[in-house]
């Protein structure tokens, strides 16, 4: 039994519509992992692509097939690393996805459910939705769950992400300053929903969020590590960089005895309720 797990999250900021370039960067970053003796590092949202791509998704698209996965993997095929894509399933169908890669391939994807179409926020427009959540083993007794962004304002998401009893939960966004409203704090309201979440489900979460500019957009960074009782293990800086932390099985286990929020959901109560 593995009790323990490095994690690695890069808060990085892409080049929009410049795959190479990004390539370039994400190689950098998983050396630094590696060197780090890290079992998994997470990039934010969209990391090989940028955000605002609106008539260009097509253009930036990739098939699971694509040897960009398994050049990425290469570079260390016994961590797992997920990267933020633009993935084309058929002719014009485009998922905002993030890719689980290890041993030199892409083992799974996750595509983002919950596409935010309100404020500056277009996605709603530009990618088809997904339809199911995806865990991942990481190594033995760890598994890892992924929301996207604003999945996880979507409190439903994240609980039935939850009762498949993921070791952590991912979290890779793109958020930036002022693009829900003036009166909207993403800084303060990110923070305090990550924080939640991990103290609520006693769950370590690992949150990577880009930090720069972008067209007119400011991705205020924020990444950060979070413990099973919501403590901060690690917190990126303003400015690129990577941040790491021990996870610990033993850790979880005693959050999720003391605070049984998964063991006791009623989820035949809850589906008959939703029902009626």
């Amino acid at each position: 039994m593995k009790n323990s797990l490095y994690v690695s999250v890069a808060q990085i900021n892409s080049d929009l519509e410049n795959i190479e370039k990004n390539i370039d960067k994400h190689l950098t970053y998983i050396k630094q992992a590696e060197a780090n003796n890290s079992d998994l590092i997470l990039f934010p949202e969209l990391s090989l692509t940028g955000y605002q791509l609106s008539s260009s998704v097509p253009d930036v698209a990739l098939k699971r097939c694509d040897p960009i996965f398994e050049k990425l993997s290469n570079e260390a095929p016994n961590i797992t690393i997920i990267v933020g894509f633009v993935e084309e399933e058929h002719p014009g169908e485009y998922y905002n996805s993030v890719g689980f890669l290890k041993n030199g391939k892409l083992q799974a994807c996750y595509r983002k459910i919950n596409l935010p179409s309100y404020g500056k926020l277009e996605e709603g427009k530009i990618f088809h939705k997904g339809s199911d959540l995806t865990s991942f083993p990481v190594e033995e007794n760890w598994n890892a769950s992924s929301l996207i962004c604003a999945d996880l304002w979507n409190p439903a998401l994240v609980h039935c992400a939850m009762l498949r009893r993921p070791e952590l939960l991912l979290a890779p966004i793109n958020s930036a300053s002022n693009v829900v409203s003036d009166s909207f704090s993403n800084e303060e309201n990110w923070l305090k929903n990550i924080d939640f979440y991990a103290m609520t489900y006693a769950t370590p979460i690992l949150m990577a969020n880009r930090f720069g500019q972008e067209k007119d957009i400011h991705f205020w960074g924020g990444s950060r590590i979070v413990s099973p009782t919501g403590k901060i293990l690690a917190k990126a800086d303003d400015k690129e960089e990577l941040i790491s932390a021990e996870l610990s099985l033993k850790e979880i286990s005693r959050a999720r005895f003391e605070l049984p929020t998964i063991r006791d959901a009623d989820t035949n109560l809850i589906s008959r309720l939703l029902h009626e």
